[in-house]
Parts: C-alpha cells; structure tokens; sequence
C-alpha cells in the first residue's frame, strides 16, 4: 500500500471510533478527557492527532461529527449551484484547492465498456482510510474507500464499470494522481466513464464549493430535469470517484444525510473535514 502521508490511515482509524462512540446510546457529547479515554489515548495526544488530520479541537470537531451537523450545513452553507456555476466553479471546475481537469468518455468508448484499455489499480491511505484508485493514461477513472466495505468488494465495484478492460498493479501511476487528489493544491485529470444523464448529475457535483451542500433536488433543477430527485440520487450513488467527484457533499432536502456508495461514515467524516478547514481558513468558502 502507497501511503500519501505519514500516517493518514491511522488518523482516520481515530475519527471513525470517534464517531461510533459519538453515536452511542444518549448521544451526549463527550468531553476530551472522555472521548480520549474512550480511545485509549491520552489528552495531549488525541489533541494532536485531531489537529494534525484536521486543523481544529477535538471538541470542535465533534461538533462536526454529529447527526445534526448535515442540518446545520443545509442551513448555513446550501449552495444553489446556478451561484457556482455564474462563478465559473462548473467542470473543469475548482474542488477545494484542488484544480480537476475532467474529461468524459464519448458515447463510442461508453459502449465499449473499456474495451482496448489498460486500466492501472493500486491501493492507497488517504485521510479517509485506504482507498482503491484506478487510473487510464488520461487520468484517475475511479476512487473507492475500502475501510467499509472492505477490498474485494471495492475492487468488484470499480472494475465491473469496465468489465472489458485489462486491469493491472500499477502503484506507480496511480500513487500520484492519489497524493494529488488530496493535496492542498494540485491539478487532477478525470477520466470517467458514464451515461449522458450521470455525466450531468457529476458535472453539477462538480460545481459545490467544499464546506458547501446542496441537495438532490437542487441538482435535478440545475440539470433541468425538476422532480427527477430520485434518478439524481442514483446518478450519485453511481460516481466513480468519491471526495474528487464529491457527491458526499449531496443531502436530502430535509437535511439528512442520505446515502453513501462507500459507507455514511466516510461521508460525515468528509464533511467534517472539510467544515473544519474552512473554519481554520486553508480552504476558501466560496
């Protein structure tokens, strides 16, 4: 496994027991000595471990962490999508600090179902758990996590999106495209495979700001197609590329969180991490 920093999968590891006992029975919210306890770790390093991954305190991030927090998002930080899309965020469009370059299939290679390509996989530790990449010579085509689903079935996921394609090892080509994805700053190449309706649905996930939501409602209106909520949801589900393509960024219209192809718990950690960089000002809320 390549790793993109020193100890990204561990850090995550913290966060997803984080949230199980935020989730307990009472739902109360845990005091640092508590919640390090519960963990094992002492204060003073549960304080560094939430700092280094994220950038705020521990009780800070808990905040993020809570069942209401996708609520709060709703509230604060909806975006319309026609707001981002005036402002030039549509793809290619601006994730974070992260430029991505996106580029579809055409309809011919969409019918081809990766016929003719080499598709190089690999795995890798991301800020999120380990997560599977693949990558074309044009660009990273799919991004899994594997912490909640587990590997084999992450890889039957992705590889069954080309089931004509020859997938090989390749942590060398993929490893960079990864550690770009999660940079601070980098430019990204897309490649992704899908029909014309998915392709509309990525393109305006495409345009929400990190630290932003919108809903699946908002995204039919903005595709023009009103009342078509429930295939956006599915178009969604489908994305080959999760946090890069970020469709975790998409809740119901009553503000829950809805689903996750890769786990709810990536989800909310996602969104925690992004709302907590925000706030410590490395990424700008626009």
């Amino acid at each position: 496994m390549t790793d993109i920093a020193p100890d990204p999968a561990y850090h995550y590891a913290v966060i997803r027991r984080a949230i199980d006992l935020i989730d307990g029975p009472g739902g109360t919210a845990l005091g640092l000595d508590a919640l390090a306890g519960a963990l094992g770790m002492s204060p003073a390093h549960f304080q560094r471990v939430f700092s280094r991954w994220v950038g705020v305190s521990p009780k800070r991030y808990q905040q993020y962490l809570t069942l209401g927090h996708a609520r709060a998002l709703l509230d604060a930080r909806f975006s319309t999508l026609e707001a981002s899309h005036a402002a030039g965020m549509s793809g290619p469009g601006r994730l974070h600090d992260l430029f991505v370059t996106w580029q579809a299939m055409t309809p011919g290679e969409h019918a081809r179902r990766g016929a003719g390509w080499r598709i190089a996989w690999s795995h890798a530790a991301t800020p999120f758990g380990e997560a599977l990449a693949m990558a074309t010579p044009r660009g990273l085509c799919g991004l899994a996590f594997c912490d909640e689903i587990g590997r084999d079935a992450a890889f039957a996921d992705l590889a069954a999106r080309w089931p004509e394609a020859t997938l090989h090892h390749d942590p060398a080509t993929v490893a960079p495209l990864v550690a770009a994805a999660f940079a601070p700053a980098g430019r990204v190449p897309l490649h992704v495979l899908g029909a014309p309706f998915q392709i509309k649905v990525w393109e305006a996930l495409l345009a929400i700001p990190s630290g932003h939501v919108t809903t699946y409602g908002a995204i039919a209106g903005r595709i023009g197609r009103p009342g078509a909520a429930r295939a956006v949801g599915t178009a969604v589900g489908r994305n080959p590329l999760g946090f890069v393509i970020p469709c975790h960024r998409c809740l119901r219209g009553s503000g829950g969180l809805g689903g996750y192809h890769w786990g709810v718990p990536v989800k909310r950690a996602m969104l925690g991490w992004e709302s907590a960089r925000v706030e410590a000002g490395e990424v700008s809320p626009k």
